[in-house]
C-alpha cells in the first residue's frame, strides 16, 4: 500500500470515528443543568384532573375592577372618591366574609384606627392622628361601602392609597369594618395573632384566580352600575395530590 492510500484511510478512519462519538453523544444529555428533572413548574398541575393552584397574593386580576380608570379617577381628593359611593357591595355579609376582612383589617388598618376602629392604633403613639372609623363615627353614620372601597382605592387625606388589597378582599374588610361598627348584626372579633405568626392568623392565595367568568364594563353604562359577576369567593378546589391508579399490565395467572 502506498504511503498516500495510507494517509487516506487513516483520515477516513479518523473523520468516521469523530463522527461517530459525535452521534453517539447527541443522543446523550449529559448537560442539562438540572433542567430535566421532576418538578412542577409555575402555574403547573400535577395532575390533568387536578385544578391549578390559586394565584400568589397581588396578582394582578384578570377578572376587571369594579372602579375601572376610565371611569373613576385615582386621585386621592373627595371628588373622586364620592363617585364610587354608589358602587353597590357585591359579597354577601356573612361570618366567612367578616374572618377574611378580620385578617385584612388586622394587618392594614389596626395600626392607625386600633383594633375597634376608634382610632386608637399604635401609629398614634408617634403622631399619627387618631381617627375613629368604629361605633358613631362618621364612617359608620354617613358613609356608603362604596366610598369606602373608593377611599381604600384612592386613599384620602393622611390616609396612603391601599389599593394593593384586592377587591374581593376589600368588600370582605369593608363587611368587618360594618360589623366594628355594629352594623350587620355579627360580632366582630377582635383578637389577632401575634408578628410573625402565619397559617390561618393571614390571608390565603388570591381570589383573583380563573375560577370565575371574567366580568367585562360597558363604556356609557351609569356610574356605579353594578358588575354582572359574582365576587363571593368560592371554596378553593382540591389540589392535593393524589395516588395514582396502577396502570400497568398484570401478567396471567396460569389455572
Amino acid at each position: 500500500m502506498s504511503a498516500n492510500a495510507a494517509t487516506s484511510l487513516s483520515f477516513r478512519a479518523k473523520r468516521g470515528i469523530c463522527f461517530s462519538a459525535a452521534l453517539l453523544l447527541s443522543g446523550c444529555s449529559w448537560f442539562t443543568d438540572f433542567k430535566h428533572q421532576p418538578k412542577i413548574d409555575p402555574w403547573d398541575s400535577p395532575s390533568d384532573t387536578i385544578a391549578f393552584r390559586g394565584n400568589p397574593q397581588n396578582s394582578v386580576s384578570i377578572y376587571g375592577s369594579a372602579a375601572p380608570g376610565f371611569l373613576y379617577d385615582r386621585m386621592p381628593a373627595p371628588p373622586a372618591i364620592k363617585a364610587m359611593e354608589t358602587i353597590q357591595n357585591p359579597t354577601p355579609a356573612d361570618s366567612a366574609s367578616v374572618h377574611r376582612g378580620k385578617l385584612q383589617f388586622q394587618i392594614n388598618c389596626a395600626i392607625c384606627h386600633g383594633p375597634s376602629g376608634m382610632g386608637n392604633g399604635n401609629a398614634t403613639k408617634y403622631g399619627m392622628p387618631g381617627i375613629g372609623i368604629g361605633v358613631g363615627s362618621n364612617a359608620a353614620n354617613t358613609l356608603t361601602d362604596g366610598y369606602i372601597f373608593g377611599m381604600i382605592r384612592n386613599g384620602r387625606g393622611l390616609m396612603p392609597s391601599y389599593n394593593r388589597i384586592e377587591e374581593p378582599d376589600r368588600w370582605d374588610l369593608i363587611n368587618y369594618l360594618r360589623s366594628l361598627q355594629g352594623k350587620n348584626g355579627i360580632p366582630a372579633d377582635t383578637t389577632h395573632g401575634l408578628p410573625g405568626e402565619t397559617g390561618p392568623l393571614v390571608p390565603g392565595a388570591s381570589v383573583s384566580a380563573p375560577t370565575r367568568p371574567a366580568p367585562f364594563v360597558k363604556p356609557g353604562a351609569p356610574v356605579g352600575a353594578a358588575l354582572p359577576t359574582d365576587t363571593t369567593r368560592k371554596t378553593p378546589a382540591d389540589t392535593t395530590r393524589k395516588t395514582p391508579t396502577d396502570t400497568t399490565k398484570k401478567p396471567e395467572q396460569k389455572r
